[in-house]
């Protein structure tokens, strides 16, 4: 059973799927959150007010859905596989006002991310493992954020990726067979 870990919405049950998705863990959500946050206060940077929360490879939307609940004002969503796409849905209508969040049906692999980053605050990407080419997916990604812009990468022990050069690695920390690595604009 999956519920929302911290915030207003806390222990929240959340609809999930058995097929196709792997949703982070309550312990990676709660470090997540616990870092960036800890991060934000000692730099000055609002990860919440009227800021958006980028959400990418997104499954039932358990990530954003906990950033909204901490009090980010939107969450934009991206996922390509209908079923997972209808869950997601239900999940955010169930916890988010409408005008919350946007879901985008689209599969990551070529997307240029075609959105506003003006408010986006943080990133998080949890791709399926060692599937998709992350390093050109931050290159993408890094040339359109902003500097205060946190980003979340879960990947596995296994995946083979190089950080881009205007990228810097905040801290990185490893969960049994998986790793987030946070990173932000150099």
């Amino acid at each position: 059973m999956i519920r929302i870990t911290g915030g207003k919405f806390k222990q929240k049950k959340l609809a999930s799927i058995n097929d196709f998705v792997r949703p982070t863990s309550s312990l990676k959500r709660e470090a997540f959150f616990s870092v960036i946050e800890s991060y934000a206060i000692k730099n000055s940077i609002e990860l919440y007010k009227n800021k958006i929360f980028l959400d990418l490879f997104a499954g039932i939307g358990t990530m954003g859905l906990e950033a909204i609940s901490r009090g980010v004002n939107e969450v934009v969503f991206f996922e390509n596989n209908n079923e997972v796409i209808n869950i997601l849905r239900k999940n955010c209508l169930d916890i988010c006002k409408n005008n919350q969040f946007k879901i985008y049906e689209e599969d990551l692999i070529n997307s240029k991310l075609e959105i506003e980053f003006q408010n986006i605050s943080i990133v998080y990407i949890d791709p399926p493992y060692t599937k998709y080419n992350l390093t050109k997916l931050l290159e993408n990604l890094s040339n359109k954020i902003k500097d205060t812009t946190l980003i979340g990468l879960e990947t596995s022990i296994k995946e083979n990726f190089v950080i881009p050069e205007n990228l810097n690695l905040l801290q990185k920390k490893t969960y049994g067979k998986t790793i987030i690595y946070f990173l932000k604009l150099s």
